[in-house]
Formats: C-alpha cells, structure tokens, sequence
C-alpha cells in the first residue's frame, strides 16, 4: 500500500501522520503485521485502515514495535508507554507518550445537515448552549465536541475498562485551540465531574483532537 509518512506538532506533542491510499492496498501487504491472522474477517476497508494506523504507531514508538489488538479492539502498547491510534479516510495518526492519559481521534469535519440529525445522541442541551456561543460553525463545534469525546474515551479505557457513551462527558467550553470535557458520572477511577483539558487543529477539511496528560 502506498503511504506517505510525515509528523506535525500539536500541542507540543509529535504526531505522527500516514496519507494513504487505499486503492493501492493488498492482502500481502497485512503480513507486515505481527497479528495479521486476527484480521482474516476484516473487509478491505478495515484492513487498509488497519494497517496504516499501526505504520503510524510504528513511527510513534520510534520503529521499535506495531501494537497488537486487545480483547475490546483497542491498540496493545508496551508497558513503557501509552499511545493512542485513529484514520479517517485516507488520513491515519498516531501519538506515544511515556504512561500517562493519551488519547487522539481524527474527523472529517461532519456536514452540518448530518450533524443536526445525529447530535441528539452526541450532545444535550447544555452542550448545545456552549456549541453555539462558542463561535465557530456548528459543523465545526459539532465535530470537534464528537472527536474529543472519543479521544478522551481512547484515553480513559485503560484504567476504566469499561465501554463510554457519549453522555459519559460533557463539552463545558470549547476555544479555538482548547476544549473542556467533565465526567457526567463517576469512572472509576475517575470521578464524576472530572474536567479535562484537550487540544485540537484542523488540517484541511479534518479534525485532530488530543489529550496527552502525564
């Protein structure tokens, strides 16, 4: 498959950035990785988006190993570090960090008419309220409120092993690089009404947000 690696700051943090193309992909192409068997099932797609998520991690670890897949699905990072893996269309990104909360997601930023029918089950009122004075375009806000909370998610299910709903967190402020989740319930070993911090950027039409605490 064809990709192209490249790493941009956010936050302070490096983070690592695979464009790739899909069309180009193979099956021969999976037995890079260790744990190619565990996607015998998978379409093309989820393969091709499979393995240019684990060639950025690859980067982030500074080529020294691919993560697995855990029991949930989620990326098995040594016990050194945490890191975090997402892809959205042709774009896959991947941070490590040494332990700590680490978590990244990347959008493409969501139509807004598809937006206003699916935020009932992302958003409730109170986030709406901060959504629209926040100042930026509902698609945008709606966006990043959505990409946040599964970068905070990525980040918690570590410790939480345990499945998050989007009600799980609340955006109580959203600025043009920052934006504050607080728990709506207690997380062992979080508590409920929890804030933390996150940071986002657009690159082109796609999202990146993170959270990267020690």
């Amino acid at each position: 498959m064809r990709t192209l690696h490249t790493t941009f700051l956010l936050a302070g943090h490096t983070v690592h950035r695979i464009t790739f193309d899909p069309a180009s992909f193979t099956e021969a192409d999976l037995l890079w990785l260790p744990h190619h068997q565990q996607l015998t099932e998978a379409g093309r797609k989820r393969k091709a988006d499979h393995l240019a998520g684990r060639i950025a991690a690859f980067h982030a670890v500074n080529r020294k190993t691919i993560p697995g897949i855990g029991s949930s699905g989620e990326p098995l990072w040594s016990a050194e570090v945490s890191g975090s893996i997402s892809h959205s269309g042709t774009q896959a990104v991947a941070i490590c960090n040494e332990k700590g909360l680490v978590g990244i997601d990347c959008e493409a930023i969501i139509d807004e008419r598809e937006a206003r029918e699916i935020q009932d089950g992302v958003i409730d009122a109170r986030e709406a309220q901060v959504l629209a004075a926040c100042g930026l375009p509902f698609d945008l806000a709606f966006t990043l409120t959505f990409s946040a909370k599964e970068s905070l998610f990525k980040a918690l299910f570590p410790r939480v092993q345990a499945w998050m709903g989007f009600e799980s967190a609340r955006v109580t402020a959203l600025t043009a690089d920052t934006l504050t989740l607080t728990l709506t319930c207690p997380l062992p070993p979080f508590a409920q009404n929890q804030a933390f911090t996150l940071h986002w950027c657009r690159l082109d039409s796609l999202i990146i947000t993170l959270i990267c605490e020690a």
